[in-house]
């Protein structure tokens, strides 16, 4: 596992993380974690018609290995970075899982 350390906030019923989303890519992945912990993520889909966001939910659900219900995107989703609620699952956990699919 890497040393890298991503900010993932605990919350009430989940955790919180901070997503920098680039649309337009040629594939889904996720590509770094920045110095403040935001987590970089190309999307294959473009930003219009929320089709980006759709995208996103839709992989990091798979990353994470949750059903779509259970992400939300609460702040940011009309810009590039948003912040995405997991629910229930714990800090640890969705950190592996993420470092797990660094690209």
């Amino acid at each position: 596992m890497s040393d890298r350390k991503i900010h993932l906030h605990d919350g009430k019923k989940g955790s919180a993380l901070a997503v920098r989303v680039t649309p337009r890519a040629s594939r889904n992945e996720i590509v770094e974690v920045l110095d403040d912990g935001t987590i970089k993520v190309r999307i294959a889909a473009p930003p219009a018609d929320n089709e980006a966001n759709a995208a996103l939910v839709e992989y990091l659900a798979e990353i994470l290995g949750v059903a779509k219900s259970r992400l939300d995107i609460v702040a940011g989703s009309s810009g590039r970075d948003k912040l995405i609620a997991v629910l229930d699952m714990d800090v640890e956990t969705a950190h592996s899982r993420i470092v797990a699919h660094l690209g």
